[in-house]
This record gives C-alpha cells, sequence and structure tokens, in this order.
C-alpha cells in the first residue's frame, strides 16, 4: 500500500514538472516607480521632471524568455518642482494634457542576457501619436518582498527619443532640442 502511495506521489510530482510554466502576473507599485526625463536647456543646463500618476501591469515568464508590459502614465501630473512652469508643460504646446490626459507605452518583446532583461520593445503613445521605442535595462532584479511578502521584480530603464515624431515640436526654432532621455525606475509586484 505504501508503494501504491508513493507511486501516486511520484507521478504527480511528475506531471506537475512538465507542465508548462505560465507567465506570472505582476503590478506596477507606483510608490517605487518613476518615469522622469530629461532635456537640454539652450545648451547650458539640463531641465528635469517627472510624471507622479502611473499605473500598470507585467506578464513576465522567465523561463520562456517572454512578457509583455503596459503602462498608462498621467500626463497632468507632470512635476518639475515648478507649478508655473508644469502648467507650461501641460498646456495646448507642449503635452496639451486637457486633450491628451495619459501617455502609453506597451511592449511585447523582451531581450535577455542571461536570466535578466537586457531591453524591451514596444511602442509609446504620446499626443495620440505611436511609434517604436527600445528601452534599454541598466539595472534588472527579482527578490522576495519583505514589505508585500511575494517576490517583485523591477529595473532600471531608459531611452532617447526624438519628442518632433509625437508632436512635440515646441520650441525647437528657439534651439531646445528634440532629444528627450526618459528614465524609467520600475518595480512590479507579483499576483497570486
Amino acid at each position: 500500500m505504501r508503494f501504491i502511495f508513493s507511486s501516486i506521489a511520484a507521478a504527480v510530482t511528475l506531471l506537475a514538472a512538465l507542465t508548462p510554466v505560465q507567465a506570472a502576473t505582476y503590478v506596477i507599485d507606483p510608490n517605487h516607480t518613476f518615469v522622469t526625463f530629461e532635456i537640454g536647456h539652450f545648451g547650458t543646463s539640463t531641465n528635469r521632471g517627472r510624471f507622479d500618476k502611473k499605473q500598470g501591469s507585467v506578464e513576465f515568464d522567465r523561463v520562456a524568455k517572454t512578457g509583455k508590459i503596459e503602462m498608462v502614465i498621467d500626463t497632468e501630473s507632470i512635476n518639475t518642482g515648478t507649478p508655473a512652469f508644469d502648467r507650461v508643460l501641460q498646456g495646448a504646446s507642449l503635452f496639451d494634457s486637457a486633450k491628451y490626459p495619459t501617455a502609453k507605452f506597451v511592449a511585447n518583446q523582451l531581450s535577455f542576457r542571461d536570466d535578466k532583461i537586457s531591453d524591451v520593445s514596444g511602442t509609446l503613445t504620446l499626443l495620440g501619436k505611436t511609434n517604436p521605442v527600445t528601452l534599454k535595462a541598466t539595472n534588472f532584479n527579482c527578490y522576495a518582498s519583505p514589505v508585500f511578502r511575494r517576490e517583485v521584480c523591477g529595473g532600471d530603464f531608459e531611452v532617447h527619443i526624438d519628442r518632433t515624431e509625437f508632436g512635440l515640436d515646441y520650441g525647437t526654432t528657439w534651439g531646445i532640442p528634440k532629444d528627450v532621455r526618459l528614465s524609467i525606475q520600475v518595480e512590479a509586484v507579483k499576483q497570486d
């Protein structure tokens, strides 16, 4: 009888091992996720800002090395530390937040170096225009969070975009650069 139960337990274990692993779903933690930008200011200094409100999810399968990401950014939450400048950026000549209250990043191609994500390719939609972008990972890790008591995965990603491809032409005739550096620090919490 003991042999029969042992055989059944071994068969169940073997079947579980043969069952394909499915992608886990992670929800972006807004308290550990930051979307920031940098743009030159007349060749003298760098303007920096961030978007305070963002949400999204990640599907990630480490074994298959696949996944997809969706992040929505509230353009009205732009924060440079100077409220008057924030209002200019939210205005119709730049982000036009009244008409386009969100920007969206969607990716379905994750590239890996060993077990770490090296870059993420997808599209960025801004001012109603969608263009391809590839975010390079400068850091990536997963860990067991003592706070959430779940796995958390995340990293630091960056990309340079030509803002005029999205219709953000303001100031280019004055010498304000087209090139904008976007940095995304993201952590996402695994769901049950």
